[in-house]
């Protein structure tokens, strides 16, 4: 009885089967074009990221062998003028602020 049913609706079955792995496929195709795009916007935002440190340690490198040790003089000045900052410099006045009423 259930295969007398199935024999007539076998074509239209076939037909939705078809259909279904074709949609399936479509929807397939369209998500891989979706991340192989969002991939290759990605790549390109690195590769301009990657470009732009390579100029700054270009720059670093010019630096240190244009000045050579100098750079080490440099930085021990900039720690003496911490140093007197922070110690502070000169003789200290004895200003007293505030009005008298």
């Amino acid at each position: 009885m259930g295969l007398e049913i199935l024999v007539p609706l076998a074509p239209f079955i076939m037909v939705l089967g078809i259909i279904w792995l074709v949609n399936n496929r479509k929807l397939e195709e369209k998500r891989i074009s979706a991340t192989a795009e969002a991939s290759s916007e990605k790549a390109a935002q690195y590769a301009s990221r990657v470009g732009e440190l390579e100029e700054r340690v270009k720059v670093l490198e010019r630096i240190v062998t244009d000045r050579g040790y100098d750079i080490a003089t440099q930085i021990e000045a900039l720690r003496d003028q911490r140093e007197v900052e922070e110690k502070g410099s000169g003789v200290p006045l004895e200003i007293k602020q505030g009005e008298k009423a």
